[in-house]
């Protein structure tokens, strides 16, 4: 019998069961998520995978210590742990914020050292499917090209993907 010939005399059921034997099995594939914390900085934004940062802060006192290399700001009380904080903006050679401004504390962990890494903003806490992330562009510049892990589209702004395990490790080493 000819399918097509016989279609107006067909069920919507009997059309729908050869257009699902014609397009072949359905496949489910679950594809590994990405969590990313999306943070800007000095107008660009930037991420680093979740399950490095432990917490976001906001309104928290820095304590200055005299005698601190660049970039690190003080220290803070959290819940009675002494963290270190260090100003991304300074680590990634970026010039200084606005003492008014409304920045967030991530407090990380990478390469045996938890600190605080301050932020402009926090914008999102994603899952981003693995896929999505492109390999880093070679625009970027020198200083931040061992730091970046990928690249991928957010709201319409192209987000680097930092490594804080890198980026805290060549910190306690002097690299930054």
């Amino acid at each position: 019998m000819d399918e097509t010939a016989n279609r107006d005399d067909m069920t919507l059921d009997q059309v729908l069961a050869i257009r699902r034997g014609a397009a072949g099995p359905v496949v489910n594939v679950d594809e590994p998520l990405v969590k990313l914390v999306v943070f800007v900085l000095n107008g660009e934004w930037f991420a680093f995978h979740g399950e490095r940062v432990k917490e976001v802060l906001s309104d928290f006192p820095v304590y200055f210590l005299p005698g601190c290399p660049p970039g690190l700001e003080g220290v803070i009380n959290v819940r009675g742990d002494i963290e270190s904080v260090l100003s991304l903006r300074t680590v990634l050679r970026y010039p200084a914020a606005d003492a008014d401004s409304a920045s967030r504390i991530l407090l990380g962990q990478g390469a045996e050292i938890r600190s605080g890494l301050r932020v402009d903003s926090v914008e999102e806490v994603m899952d981003v499917p693995q896929s999505l992330i492109q390999a880093p562009p070679h625009t970027i510049p020198d200083h931040l090209r061992s730091l970046v892990l990928g690249i991928v589209a957010f709201q319409g702004h192209m987000v680097t993907i930092l490594d804080m395990d890198r980026l805290l490790a060549d910190y306690r080493v002097g690299a930054l």
